[in-house]
C-alpha cells in the first residue's frame, strides 16, 4: 500500500459546551443500561451529537447539524407519560430532547428527521441555562402497600425550567407532546443573570445567580422560599461572585460551584452552610453527583477535575465532605459533566474547549482508566476521486478540493512531484445550515452537497489556459422535487448516472443523471424520481419505564453503490439492511425534450405514477431484492456497507500451471456480495440476491474474528479495498487489513497456521476460562482494570490473612465485591450482547461448513489429478480460498496452510519481515519464488492518529479488473488531524505551569 499521510485539511472540531443522558443515574436498574440510553453532546458550532453506549462500545449515531451564528449552550430529556392503547396494552412514553443556545428560543428537537421539531420563545430576556423536572415517582402507598396512582389532574411528565438574563425563571410544559409557556417565577430583587438551575424535588428550583447568591423557588406559586448568600468574591477579584453551577443531592442537599473556584454544600432543610472547599484556582464551570450522593465531582477552568467523598461515619450532618483526588484529563477548560449509573455501570462523561469527549469511572475511580471518545465525527466528512486525484472535504457550510500529485520513485525514498497537495477550489453553500451530507462522482466531474433543507449539484472542470490545476465550478441547476427537500445523506452512483438521495424523513429516492454537453455543468438531473420502498419491518417495544424514540432507530446511516451501479443499499440503527437492484425494462423509451430538459416517456407511464409500481426511468426501474425475504435484522446498528468487488478477469493459474477448475467466487458473484459491519464490529457478507449470508461468512461467524480486532474500543470510520479482494477497515487511530479470500483460523488457536486440536472436554474448558477471562475485563463502562502498581486511590484490593503465629497457613483474601455472571448481564437477559451456547453453536456450525467444502475441494482436486500432474498445488495470489479444514481418522480439526508465490522481480506490499505497530520493513524479492511463503490473513497498526478519514488515490479505472490490475498496489490518503494542530482557545494558566 502506497500512502499519503495529509494534514493540510483545516477541519476543526468544536468545543463542548453541554452533556446530557436521556435517563437519570439509578443504582436501582440492573444490568449495564436501559436499551434507549443515548448520549447527547452540545457544540459550540450548533451540532448535537447523539451517542451510544451500547454497553461500553461508545457508538456516534448521528449528528443534528446547526447552522450559522448558532451555539450549543444547554441540553435536558425528558420523557412523558406512559399511554394505555385500545388493548390496555401499557406503551412506554417519548423521550425529547431540548436545547438553548444564546437567544431566547428553547428548541425541541426531531431525532428522527434531525430538524427541529418545535420552538418556545416569549417576552423574557436570553435564556443561559436549562434544567427539567425530576421524574414522577409514588411517594405514598396503599394500605396493601403497592405504590398510590397520582391524583386526578395532576400531570406526571417532565416540566421545563430556562433561566433568563433577566433574573427569571420560565417554566415550560411539555404536556400533550407540546412545548407551552406555563408560568414565570422571577424575584423581587434586581435583575441579575441566572447561571445555573436544579430541582430538589418535583416541584422546588434551586438557582445559581450572577450577584452572589442562590435562591430556592416553589414552581407551583412562583414564592420565594429561601435565598442563600455567598458573600464577597476574593479581595483582588470582583465584588460578586458567579454561582456557575448548583447540584441537589438524592437526600435533598445542595451543591454550589463559584467563580472564586470553591465548592459549597448546604443543608437541605434550613438551607444554611455546612462546608466549602477551595477545590479549584479558577472558576468551577460544572459539577456532577452521583447517584448514591457520596460523591460529587467538579471541573474548573483551571482544567482540574476533582473528585470529594464523604468521609466514613454515620449519615447526619457530623459528616464531612473531603477532596478524594484530582486530575487534568482536559487541556482546557471542563465545562460539562454527565453522569449515568445501573448497578453494573457507573461513568461520568466531561467535555470542554478541547473538544475531546473524556468518560472517567465514579465509582471504581482509582481501578479503572479513563478513556477518550473521538472528538472527529465518526463519519467521515471526505471524498476522493482516484481519476482525477483530487481529494474533497467539508464541513458547516464550506467545501474544499485539494489536488494530490502522483508519486514516483528512483529509490527507496518516494519523491513528489512539484508541491505535496495544492487547494484547487473551494465551494461556499449559502443559507444558514450546516452541510449535512456531501458526496464528489468517482471521476471528479461532479459535486453533491445536501442540507437538511436544500440540495445542489455542481460541475467540476479544469480551467483552460496556463493555470490547469484549478478548478472551474459550475452550478448545475436541479428540478425542484431534488433541490427543495433537503437531504441526510447524499451518494453518487461509480458510473455518475444515479443521484441516491435520503431525505429528512428516512425516505429514499433515486434521480437519474445524463450528460449535457450544452451546459456548463456538464450534466442534468431529470425530474421523475424514483422512490425505493423499505419493507416493513418488526419494531421493538420496549418497556414502559425505558421509554421510547420513536421511529429514530430507524435512521438511516449509511448508503453504497455496487461497483457497476445496479445495486443499492441503506443501513439504519436498528440493524435493518435494505437493498435495491436495477432492471432493465423491455419496452422501447422514446426521449423527448420538455422546456430544453430532457425527459423520458415510455408506454407505462400512467401507471408509474402509482406508488406500489416502480417508476420507469429512460427504460430501467429499482426493484426491492430480495423481492420476497428481506436481509433479517443484525444484532446493532450499520455501521459500514461495502460492496466486495469483482475479481481479475483472467485469473492467475496454479503453480504447476494449470489453471483451477471451480473458484468459489466469480467476477458476477461479486457485485451482489455486501459486505455489513455492525456497530459492535460483526463483520458479516450477505448474497443480496438471495438474502442470506454468504458461504465465506457462514464459515467466518464473529467468533472467529481476531481477538485483537473484537476487543477495539473505538469505532470502525470507513473501510477500503483493493484488488486482491482484501479490505482495509480503519478507526480514529488503527487500520486493519482482512483478506477476504481466506479463511480466519477457528478460535483459540495459537498462531495463523499452526495446526489446533479441540476435544469436547478441551472445548468445555476453554470456554470456561474465557468466561472468567471476560468476566475480569468488565468495566463500569470507561476504560479496562488497571493494574494495581498504576492505582494511587484506595487501598490494596487484597489482604493476606493468618491464622495464628503460624504464617504457613497464610492466604491472599480479595478486598472486591465478586461480580456475578447475572449482575454482569451474562444471565438470562443478555445484557452485554453474549451468550457462551450461541457462540459455541456458530464454532460448531462454522467447522461443519469448512469440513462440507474441504470434501467438495478434495474431490475436485481428485479428478485434476487425474488429468494433471500429481504435485501438490499451491494456490497463487488472486485464486480461491483454500480448504481450510479436513476431518482426520482422530477427530482433530486442522487448518490447512494458505501457500502463495510471486512473479520474480515483483515485491509484495503484505510480506513483511515481522507485524510490528511501529516499523514495517519491505522483504526485498529473491532472486527465485518462494512457494513456501504464507500470506497474511489480516494485518493490523496503530501508528496513527486523530483520522479524520481514509480516501484512495488509485488504481484510477475502478472497472480495470484485468490481470494486470493486480499488480498496482492500493494508494490512499491518511488524513490526520492531531490535536495540536487544531486552533482552540487560550487556556487559564498559573503557578502549576
Amino acid at each position: 500500500m502506497d500512502v499519503h499521510r495529509c494534514r493540510f485539511v483545516p477541519y476543526n472540531p468544536q468545543a463542548i459546551n453541554a452533556l446530557a443522558f436521556s435517563h437519570p443515574p439509578s443504582v436501582d436498574i440492573s444490568g449495564r443500561g436501559v436499551p434507549t440510553l443515548r448520549l447527547a453532546i452540545g457544540r459550540a458550532n450548533g451540532d448535537i451529537e447523539i451517542w451510544n453506549p451500547l454497553r461500553g462500545v461508545w457508538f456516534q449515531e448521528s449528528i443534528l447539524r446547526g447552522g450559522k451564528d448558532r451555539s450549543i449552550e444547554g441540553l435536558a430529556w425528558t420523557l412523558d407519560p406512559s399511554e394505555v392503547d385500545g388493548e390496555g396494552i401499557k406503551l412506554p412514553g417519548k423521550l425529547r430532547l431540548f436545547s438553548i443556545g444564546y437567544s431566547s428560543v428553547v428548541t425541541e428537537w426531531d431525532l428522527e428527521k434531525g430538524l427541529p421539531a418545535r420552538h418556545s420563545s416569549g417576552n423574557f430576556g436570553e435564556i443561559w441555562c436549562l434544567a427539567a423536572q425530576p421524574r414522577w415517582k409514588p411517594t405514598q402507598k396503599d394500605e396493601d402497600g403497592k405504590p398510590l396512582s397520582p391524583a386526578e389532574g395532576e400531570y406526571t411528565g417532565q416540566h421545563l425550567a430556562a433561566g433568563c438574563a433577566d433574573g427569571s425563571i420560565v417554566i415550560l410544559s411539555t404536556e400533550d407532546g407540546d412545548l407551552k409557556y406555563l408560568r414565570t417565577v422571577r424575584p423581587s430583587t434586581r435583575k441579575a443573570r441566572v447561571l445555573s438551575l436544579a430541582f430538589q424535588d418535583r416541584n422546588t428550583v434551586v438557582a445559581g445567580y450572577a450577584d452572589s447568591s442562590i435562591r430556592v423557588f416553589d414552581i407551583r406559586s412562583g414564592k420565594l422560599i429561601r435565598t442563600m448568600s455567598l458573600g464577597k468574591g476574593p479581595a483582588k477579584g470582583t465584588k460578586e461572585l458567579l454561582v456557575w453551577s448548583v447540584k441537589c443531592l438524592p437526600a435533598g442537599g445542595i451543591v454550589s460551584g463559584d467563580s472564586a473556584g470553591e465548592i459549597r454544600f448546604w443543608d437541605a432543610k434550613n438551607y444554611s452552610l455546612i462546608q466549602r472547599l477551595q477545590g479549584h484556582q479558577a472558576d468551577v464551570l460544572d459539577i456532577a453527583v452521583s447517584a448514591d450522593g457520596e460523591t460529587v465531582i467538579s471541573g474548573g477552568a483551571d482544567q482540574r477535575t476533582a473528585i470529594y467523598k464523604m468521609k466514613g461515619g454515620k449519615k447526619d450532618k457530623s459528616r464531612r465532605w473531603a477532596e478524594a483526588t484530582h486530575r487534568r484529563y482536559h487541556t482546557h477548560d471542563v465545562k460539562a459533566f454527565a453522569v449515568y449509573e445501573t448497578k453494573n455501570i457507573s461513568i461520568v462523561v466531561s467535555g470542554g474547549l478541547d473538544t475531546t469527549p473524556v468518560v472517567v469511572p465514579l465509582r471504581e475511580y482509582g481501578k479503572e482508566n479513563h478513556r477518550k471518545l473521538p472528538s472527529l465525527p465518526q463519519c467521515p466528512q471526505l471524498s476522493s476521486s482516484p481519476a482525477s486525484r483530487l481529494l474533497m472535504g467539508w464541513w458547516e457550510r464550506e467545501v474544499n478540493f485539494w489536488q494530490v500529485p502522483k508519486r514516483f520513485s528512483t529509490n527507496d525514498d518516494d519523491i513528489l512531484d512539484g508541491q505535496s497537495h495544492r487547494l484547487v477550489g473551494k465551494v461556499l453553500i449559502q443559507g444558514e445550515e450546516n452541510i449535512s451530507s456531501a458526496a464528489m462522482s468517482l471521476d471528479g466531474k461532479l459535486l453533491v452537497a445536501a442540507t437538511t433543507s436544500q440540495v445542489k449539484m455542481f460541475g467540476l472542470k479544469r480551467r483552460k489556459g496556463e493555470d490547469k490545476s484549478v478548478l472551474r465550478v459550475n452550478k448545475i441547476e436541479l428540478p425542484s422535487e431534488v433541490s427543495n427537500y433537503g437531504a441526510k445523506v447524499v451518494s453518487i452512483s461509480p458510473d455518475s448516472q444515479w443521484l441516491c438521495l435520503v431525505r429528512p424523513d428516512n425516505n429514499v429516492y433515486l434521480a437519474k443523471i445524463v450528460a449535457d454537453p450544452e451546459s456548463k455543468g456538464g450534466a442534468q438531473v431529470l425530474t421523475k424520481l424514483s422512490k425505493l420502498t423499505r419493507p416493513s419491518r418488526v419494531t421493538r417495544h420496549e418497556k414502559h419505564q425505558h421509554g421510547t424514540l420513536g421511529a429514530y432507530e430507524r435512521t438511516i446511516r449509511c448508503v453504497t453503490f455496487s461497483h457497476d451501479s445496479k445495486v443499492v443499499a441503506c443501513g439504519d440503527l436498528d440493524g435493518f439492511v435494505d437493498t435495491w437492484s436495477l432492471e432493465e425494462m423491455q419496452e422501447p423509451v422514446h426521449k423527448t425534450k420538455v422546456n430544453g430538459k430532457a425527459s423520458s416517456d415510455s408506454s407505462d407511464d400512467d401507471s408509474s405514477d402509482d406508488e406500489d409500481t416502480p417508476p420507469v426511468i429512460e427504460g430501467q426501474h429499482w426493484i426491492l431484492t430480495p423481492s420476497e425475504l428481506p436481509i433479517p435484522r443484525l444484532n446493532s446498528g450499520i455501521l459500514l456497507l461495502s460492496f466486495r468487488p469483482r475479481t481479475p478477469a483472467s485469473p492467475k493459474s496454479l503453480t504447476n500451471g494449470v489453471s483451477p477448475k471451480k473458484s468459489t467466487m466469480s467476477s458476477a458473484g461479486n457485485a451482489d456480495r455486501l459486505i455489513v459491519l455492525t456497530a459492535e464490529h460483526q463483520l458479516c457478507e450477505f448474497d443480496v440476491q438471495q438474502g442470506k449470508l454468504s458461504d465465506w461468512s457462514r464459515r467466518n461467524p464473529k467468533t472467529y474474528l481476531p481477538q485483537e480486532f473484537t476487543v477495539l474500543k473505538d469505532r470502525a470510520m470507513g473501510g477500503i479495498w483493493d484488488v486482491h479482494q482484501r479490505l482495509w477497515l480503519y478507526g480514529p487511530a488503527w487500520m486493519w487489513m482482512f483478506d477476504l479470500t481466506q479463511d480466519f483460523p477457528p478460535p483459540g488457536e495459537a498462531g495463523e497456521t499452526q495446526d489446533v486440536v479441540v476435544s469436547s472436554s478441551a472445548a468445555s474448558n476453554k470456554r470456561k476460562r474465557e468466561e472468567d477471562e471476560r468476566m475480569d475485563k468488565l468495566n463500569s463502562g470507561a476504560g479496562d482494570r488497571m493494574h494495581l502498581s498504576q492505582s494511587d486511590v484506595g487501598l490494596g484490593r487484597k489482604m493476606r490473612k493468618i491464622v495464628g503465629p503460624d504464617e504457613s497457613t497464610a492466604e491472599w483474601i480479595s478486598l472486591e465485591k465478586q461480580k456475578r455472571p447475572e449482575d454482569a448481564g451474562i444471565g438470562e437477559e443478555d445484557q452485554d450482547g453474549y451468550d457462551p451456547s450461541f457462540a459455541a453453536n456458530d464454532v460448531t456450525l462454522a467447522r461443519l461448513r469448512r469440513e462440507q467444502q474441504s470434501q467438495t475441494f478434495t474431490d475436485d482436486e481428485d479428478e485434476d489429478e487425474q488429468a494433471h500432474s500429481s504435485k501438490p498445488h499451491h494456490l497463487t495470489h488472486g485464486t480461491a480460498p483454500p480448504p481450510p479444514l479436513r476431518p482426520s481418522g482422530t477427530g482433530q480439526i486442522a487448518v490447512a496452510v494458505v501457500i502463495h508465490t510471486r512473479p520474480n522481480g515483483h515485491s509484495n506490499e503484505n510480506q513483511q519481515t515481522r507485524t510490528d505497530d511501529r516499523s514495517v520493513k519491505q522483504v526485498e524479492p529473491a532472486s527465485e519464488p518462494k512457494p513456501t511463503m504464507e500470506r497474511r490473513r489480516w494485518w493490523h497498526t496503530y501508528k496513527y492518529r486523530e483520522v479524520l478519514g481514509i480516501v484512495p488515490l488509485g488504481p484510477v479505472d475502478t472497472q480495470d479488473v484485468s490481470e494486470d490490475a493486480a499488480d498496482v498496489p492500493l494508494e490512499v490518503a491518511v488524513i490526520e488531524r492531531p490535536m495540536w494542530d487544531v486552533q482552540l482557545p487560550g487556556r487559564y494558566i498559573r503557578d502549576y505551569e
